[in-house]
């Protein structure tokens, strides 16, 4: 077989086929029979020991202008392998021609050249700022040879150098070079090329300029309200945001009164950096003020510039000052506020506080913030035992206010919910509980230092004495009725404590206590042939064969209550009817009923 198509240039050649399949040429092939640019075409045939024989067709370039072919040119040397029996190749311009000799020691290798066609050209960066460099990497279609391929690189714009040519290594696919990109002053675009000749690849760059840009935290400055004599000062931040550095060659100030420092002209911000600039205003004047900050660059924006305003007033002085309270009872604090004139200048102002009574303190200055009328403060006041006033003094700007406090001292009063408590009827040996609430009404802290009863069946409990309670705070105080008899019974509820009202409040206490009964009832004799008069009811103790009876007389009613029980007992009932002659029937059937 043949390694593929020949692209001969100029005249025939002697072909070696190697084991391989690959295409030799040897010394060129001279012909005097072919006429100057007339196309031709080249027929091989070639056989190897072993294989048939192979024919392969290819274009051959024009003759030269004398009229002589060229030379085919050599792609390398290389000896056909060990067990490659040389044959003879037949070459011929249009037919084939007496068969020419193959010299096996001049051989070179032919391949089709556009298996190195370039596939790619592509760089790492294809937008860049300023200067710098770029890596590229130029891509074949296939593996260069073992000379390695040959690669033309040039660029369209004088900005961005290349290599000449660089190399594709054997067998390697690609090759990086760098391209070096100058400064530009205006977007540009280049255009970088990789080529054979067998074609080329184009990489577009597009080189950016770099832009200085400065641009000021702010566009205009107030200096608010300046009392006469005052200096006020703010700040200007100066920032480079461009991609290239700026150079600040100037800074001018339109404005008497206005001043402005901190920046030494000219120098240069790095794009990321910044600078401050301090700017001052001072009057003794009353009136409105305006300037103009002008700062001179080579941004891309133009000039920075920065207006300035600020209102020249009269110095303030303290006008008033109040508290939230004007009486105060125990400790704690009031709210209170200092007001001016006017409106305090941008540096703010101070004012000086007092109090004539040391259970009132307060600071001892206060700062009226720039531009505002008034200021809070705290006055902390303590507890006092006897009614006292105290009066509250601020000083400033050539004049004072004073404002008076009534101190009270604290007091502590006891409420009791109630004055009296009935527990209505309640059954013997069945305690019945109500609940009293003990409450610290006052302004200070009261103390309950005993409770106690009296009467049959009452009781209290709930807290231990003495008990302090808080303002606000409470206790509860349980009071049980558990009467032994039956029967009303009365009694009182005394509590001693510090309350201001009184040392000793007493709460009456009521109840009725209420013996257990058992109601019996029984149905009729259904069917007698002897009419009932009336009925007996019998009750013994559980476990006592007596049975007592409980009605002296017959009761003609069908329910008996028994009002008279005894607590904790366990009692046997049954009924008998009775006669008109007095004579009984026999016990009906027997109930037990145990009392609580």
């Amino acid at each position: 077989m043949l390694a593929g198509s020949l692209l001969l240039s100029g005249c025939g050649a002697c072909l070696t086929k190697g084991s391989a399949g690959e295409m030799y040429s040897s010394s060129p092939i001279s012909s005097s029979s072919k006429s100057s640019g007339e196309a031709q075409l080249a027929r091989v045939a070639t056989e190897s020991q072993g294989q048939g024989t192979g024919t392969a067709d290819s274009p051959v370039a024009p003759l030269s202008a004398a009229g002589e072919p060229g030379q085919v040119p050599a792609m390398g040397s290389r000896q056909p392998a060990a067990n490659t029996e040389v044959q003879e190749a037949k070459v011929g311009w249009g037919h084939l021609s007496d068969p020419m000799p193959i010299d096996p020691n001049s051989l070179g290798r032919l391949r089709n050249r556009f298996e190195f066609t370039p596939k790619s050209l592509t760089c790492t960066s294809v937008s860049i700022l300023g200067s710098g460099t770029d890596t590229c990497t130029v891509t074949l279609s296939a593996p260069a040879p073992s000379g390695g391929e040959a690669v033309n690189v040039a660029s369209s714009n004088s900005n961005v150098t290349v290599p000449a040519s660089v190399t594709v290594p054997a067998k390697a696919t690609s090759v990086a070079f760098t391209a070096t990109v100058l400064a530009v002053s205006s977007t540009q675009t280049a255009t970088l090329t990789a080529s054979t000749n067998t074609g080329a690849v184009p990489c577009n760059l597009q080189l950016n300029a770099l832009v200085s840009t400065l641009i000021a935290s702010t566009t205009s400055v107030n200096f608010g309200n300046v009392a006469s004599g005052q200096t006020v000062t703010q700040s200007v931040v100066l920032s480079s945001t461009g991609t290239g550095p700026v150079t600040i060659s100037g800074i001018a100030v339109v404005g008497s009164l206005f001043t402005a420092s901190g920046i030494t002209v000219p120098t240069t911000l790095n794009p990321g950096q910044t600078a401050t600039m301090t700017l001052q205003f001072s009057t003794t004047q009353v009136s409105t003020f305006t300037g103009v900050l002008t700062v001179t660059s080579n941004s891309s924006q133009g000039n920075v510039v920065v207006n300035m305003s600020a209102v020249g007033l009269a110095a303030p002085a303290v006008s008033a000052v109040s508290c939230g309270s004007a009486a105060m009872t125990g400790a704690g604090s009031d709210a209170c506020t200092v007001k001016l004139t006017a409106a305090a200048p941008i540096a703010g102002l101070s004012v000086s506080l007092a109090s004539n009574n040391a259970a009132v303190t307060v600071p001892a200055t206060v700062t009226v913030a720039a531009n505002a009328t008034s200021a809070s403060f705290t006055a902390a006041v303590a507890a006092v035992n006897t009614s006292q006033t105290a009066i509250i003094t601020a000083k400033g700007g050539g004049a004072s206010g004073s404002f008076s406090v009534q101190l009270s001292p604290v007091i502590g009063t006891l409420a009791v919910n109630a004055t009296s408590v009935s527990f209505g009827s309640v059954p013997v040996s069945s305690p019945a509980t109500q609940s009293i609430t003990l409450s610290s009404v006052g302004s200070a802290a009261v103390t309950v230092n005993s409770a106690s009863v009296t009467g049959a069946g009452f009781t209290v409990s709930g807290e231990t004495f003495p008990l302090t309670l808080n303002p606000g705070q409470t206790a509860i105080l349980n009071v049980q009725f558990d009467p032994t008899t039956a029967g009303a019974a009365t009694g009182t509820l005394t509590i001693g404590s510090s309350s201001s009202g009184g040392g000793t409040t007493v709460v009456g206490l009521s109840g009725t206590g209420l013996s257990y009964a058992v109601e019996l009832n029984w149905n009729a004799p259904s069917s007698s042939s002897d009419p009932v008069a009336g009925y007996k009811i019998y009750r013994a103790v559980q476990g006592n064969s007596t049975f007592q009876l409980l009605n002296s007389a017959v009761d003609g009613k069908t329910t008996y209550t028994d009002s008279n029980p005894q607590s904790g007992a366990t009692y046997e009932y049954y009924v008998t009817s009775v006669d008109a002659s007095g004579v009984q029937s026999p016990a009906s059937n027997q109930i037990t009923v145990t009392i609580p």
